[in-house]
């Protein structure tokens, strides 16, 4: 019986997501009931979290299978994505599951401000009727800022037009060319924050986001402004934040994430003036509580089982269907990358992999290539996800292009490795699975098919030689599947694989290295 793949859920997701995954066939760790120490950790292939969950170092260093992390949501700050990375686990998200309910709650928060709503609520709760000192202002004609014009950014601006806002926009990645400038005009971020009546932040929190709205850039706001923030908690200082309220610097804020959560009655913002506070609502409705866990479950069975990616964060590729695209050649560089391996000797310093023929996308093939020459020397799992960094980490330069250059071949892939024993150069094509072939080994040409066990032979290149190799092969019972020798007439070495139908034993290789003008003796064998 085929043992049940096991999936983590360590945040609540909704029940339509649970029975996703429980048809899936896979056995699933309740979050409720798990502890996340060592021996949970090392037997799980797939990890479902939210928000509620922090994932770094000291919890990936203990799983020994996971395979992907999914995260219900859009913010990842709580994943240690570096960290995942380097043990070659795929990250990820729903980034389109919340974006309605995001862009909803922000312009609640919006709206709710300009009408001084919350006051209003709690003096009739004490028993006060002030009206006169809650004037609100209108929205329409009012300038709306909004920074970060992304999914959720660009929803909050719908909502704004229809109120008849005017929009200012700041994105570091995105042009005015992407916005008709009567509908939304693109400036930069001190502009805006100077100019804006409201301003509302959705960008993800990063080491350039962070503190972004401080005690001074608070300042350069209008005193009559106020800030909306439903993105992630620590883009605004929060201490800053309350002196900046406390002081009549800004008007108001509306604040539903926050640096550290959840918060307790000694948090800075709770005896903030004209301040309101949500506990982290901007994904929480029905509608994106169950899209993100079906989202998630759905990815996560779709990469388990049928190895498609959707919406990963650290995959140097777009797709796994970009991969299988190149079926054969796939399979040809990983091959190319094992021999490669076995070939060299000692501390590998470069890599470069040229791609010709039809082979345009060559990422995907020196990934492969990563892979195999890797895998068995690396002491870590490599894989599509880790594979640069692995080659970084051992200080190893890689290269990967096309060269428009002519061949013989429909398509080629050519291969350079130096090592501290030299170079070597090792080519191969590809015409379907079953037609893999070598085709250049250390600037020689071959043709044969990289399978099973092979010995690699560097002899001088004098006659007899084959001759003896075969006899000692017989002697020792060893049967030649085939023998290919390649020479060149410029040069005084010749080079030889030899298929045979089992591996060599020591003894083999021992007698081997005995025959004179035979210079080196390898085996290689390939997955």
């Amino acid at each position: 019986m085929e043992k049940k793949l096991k999936i983590l859920v360590s945040d609540p997701i909704s029940k339509k997501g649970m029975e996703i995954l429980k048809n899936a066939n896979f056995e699933i760790l309740d979050y409720q009931n798990i502890d996340l120490n060592p021996k949970i950790l090392s037997d799980i292939d797939g990890w479902i979290i939210r928000s509620g969950t922090k994932i770094g170092e000291q919890f990936l260093s203990k799983t020994k299978k996971l395979q992907v992390i999914g995260r219900a949501g859009v913010g990842v700050d709580n994943i240690n994505i570096s960290e995942a990375t380097k043990a070659g686990v795929i990250v990820m998200n729903t980034p389109d599951s919340n974006t309605i309910s995001a862009a909803e709650h922000s312009f609640a928060l919006i709206a709710t401000l300009s009408r001084n709503i919350q006051s209003g609520h709690l003096g009739l709760m004490n028993g006060e009727w002030n009206r006169h000192a809650l004037v609100g202002s209108e929205l329409s004609g009012k300038i709306l800022g909004v920074v970060g014009l992304g999914r959720i950014g660009r929803e909050v601006i719908k909502r704004a037009q229809s109120f008849d806002m005017k929009i200012l926009g700041f994105d570091p990645y995105i042009s005015q060319d992407m916005f008709n400038p009567n509908d939304i005009k693109v400036v930069d971020l001190d502009f805006l924050t100077m100019n804006s009546d409201f301003i509302t932040l959705h960008v993800p929190m990063l080491d350039s986001t962070k503190n972004l709205f401080n005690y001074e850039r608070l300042s350069k706001m209008k005193s009559t402004a106020r800030i909306i923030n439903v993105a992630r908690g620590g883009i605004i200082n929060e201490k800053d934040l309350a002196k900046a309220l406390n002081k009549d610097v800004i008007s108001g804020a509306a604040i539903d994430v926050f640096t550290t959560e959840p918060i307790n009655k000694s948090h800075p913002l709770i005896s903030a003036k004209n301040i309101l506070l949500t506990p982290h609502l901007g994904a929480s409705t029905k509608e994106a509580k169950e899209g993100v866990s079906t989202s998630i479950c759905e990815q996560i069975v779709d990469y388990l089982k049928n190895g498609k990616i959707n919406n990963a964060l650290n995959m140097p590729v777009k797709s796994m269907e970009e991969l299988k695209k190149l079926g054969p050649v796939l399979n040809l560089a990983n091959i190319i990358g094992q021999l490669q391996s076995q070939l060299s000797k000692g501390a590998i310093t470069d890599v470069q992999l040229v791609c010709y023929g039809t082979l345009e996308e060559s990422k995907p093939l020196i990934l492969s290539f990563l892979k195999g020459l890797l895998e068995n020397v690396s002491g870590s799992r490599v894989n599509f996800v880790n594979a640069f960094l692995v080659a970084e980490e051992r200080g190893i330069s890689v290269k990967h292009s096309y060269s428009s250059e002519e061949t013989t071949y429909t398509n080629l892939i050519q291969t350079f490795v130096q090592s501290d024993s030299g170079d070597i150069k090792i080519g191969g094509s590809s015409f379907s699975n079953e037609h893999l072939r070598i085709v250049n080994l250390m600037g020689y040409k071959v043709d044969f098919k990289p399978s099973g066990h092979m010995l690699f032979l560097k002899n001088n290149d004098v006659p007899g030689v084959i001759g003896k190799v075969g006899t000692m092969l017989g002697d020792q019972k060893v049967n030649i599947a085939e023998y290919h020798l390649s020479r060149s007439k410029d040069s005084e070495f010749a080079y030889a694989i030899i298929k045979l139908d089992e591996k060599p034993n020591k003894s083999v290789l021992e007698s081997l290295n005995v025959l004179n003008d035979l210079l080196e003796v390898k085996t290689l064998s390939v997955k």
